[in-house]
């Protein structure tokens, strides 16, 4: 009893969030409750989990256990469910698919301190991942955070992959002066831009603005940002499923303001990649304000990459052209000739006003 009140009673008074103690897994790591992952539209993937020290990272395993691999590694503020229209065209050619979440995203454990958060330390867990499943003669896929940080383990272990494709992504890189200013630069320029709006960075939306917007609102609305971006108003419950408030969005909110924090170690591995004798497709869509131009880097200093340029879609490829670019990839893994276009392959899909190349 509580001052006369039956205990019951008293804990059914308390809200919801002071009962939801099991979600901290240990101070200061939160984990997203499995019930709201259920019923998602067109994601019936069972969840498969590794341990990796202290940190639980989520990742699909779908298709023959045997075939052939695909490491697909989302950007932000999304996760796995991004490729949910990708995978049945891979599995159905057959392929397995592996597509982790990456720590802070999805289904995988999320520090709630942004500091907790850096470039290298999502590389080092997807690389424990790589190593952990073992994976061999692999294709590498990347867009958005996706490529920044798959590009650098690719670097990190070239023996275990066959083949790289990216799509709307980069890797920032200098030396010299260039190396040392760069990031305090950035971070001054995000400064200038100071807080924004949501309508505000949707009437222009460009990288630094982005940058600005993440790093400043004090809640983070995930759905609406990926209903604007080119899901559609279909996606919203799903991209905000892995978000219940936001002590979970520390990783979606500082992840922008990362991008260029490793410009010496990018044009380390940059090497890697200008020495690359196996295939290389780059396949950026013409709606990208944010990577716009980001795919004459690839053209340049890889020596195999191949340019497929996917029409009518925004920065998110794979809710906009998902079905098209991977049977694009089927193509290109199975070594068949190569278009110098295709284009997106849900007409709805369009890019926003915002993002065309004329806004």
């Amino acid at each position: 009893m509580t001052k006369g009140i039956p205990l019951w009673l008293a804990i059914a008074a308390l809200p919801f969030g002071t009962l939801a103690q099991a979600e901290e897994v240990r101070p200061g790591v939160l984990r997203t409750p499995d019930a709201r992952f259920e019923n998602l539209e067109d994601f019936p993937y069972a969840p498969n989990y590794l341990q990796a020290g202290d940190i639980r990272l989520h990742y699909l395993d779908e298709g023959p256990s045997d075939g052939e691999t695909l490491l697909l590694i989302h950007g932000e503020p999304t996760w796995s469910y991004l490729f949910r229209k990708m995978i049945p065209v891979f599995t159905q050619a057959g392929y397995r698919v592996v597509a982790p979440d990456l720590v802070g995203f999805g289904r995988s454990d999320k520090f709630v301190d942004r500091d907790a958060y850096s470039y290298p330390m999502q590389i080092q867990y997807m690389l424990e991942l790589v190593r952990a499943l073992d994976l061999r003669n692999t294709t590498f896929f990347g867009q958005d955070w996706g490529g920044l940080i798959g590009l650098r383990v690719v670097a990190a272990e070239p023996s275990r992959f066959a083949r790289v494709v990216v799509s709307n992504t980069g890797l920032p890189a200098a030396s010299g002066i260039q190396a040392w200013v760069g990031y305090p630069l950035f971070k001054l320029a995000v400064w200038w831009e100071g807080a924004l709006t949501f309508e505000e960075l949707q009437a222009q939306l460009t990288f630094p603005r982005w940058v600005a917007y993440s790093y400043h609102v004090e809640d983070l609305p995930v759905g609406r940002l990926m209903s604007f971006l080119g899901g559609g108003e279909g996606v919203r419950a799903a991209y905000e499923a892995p978000f219940p408030d936001g002590r979970y969005k520390a990783a979606a909110q500082i992840m922008p303001y990362l991008v260029p924090s490793q410009l010496r170690e990018n044009e380390a591995a940059w090497a890697v990649f200008e020495r690359w004798d196996k295939p290389f497709l780059v396949a950026f869509t013409d709606s990208d304000v944010i990577t716009r131009g980001g795919e004459q880097a690839f053209l340049a200093r890889v020596p195999t990459a191949q340019n497929v340029v996917i029409r009518g879609a925004g920065h998110f490829v794979q809710e906009d052209a998902g079905r098209a670019l991977a049977g694009l990839m089927v193509d290109f893994m199975q070594g068949k000739a190569l278009p110098a276009e295709i284009e997106s392959d849900d007409p709805d899909a369009e890019a926003p006003a915002s993002q065309t190349p004329d806004a």
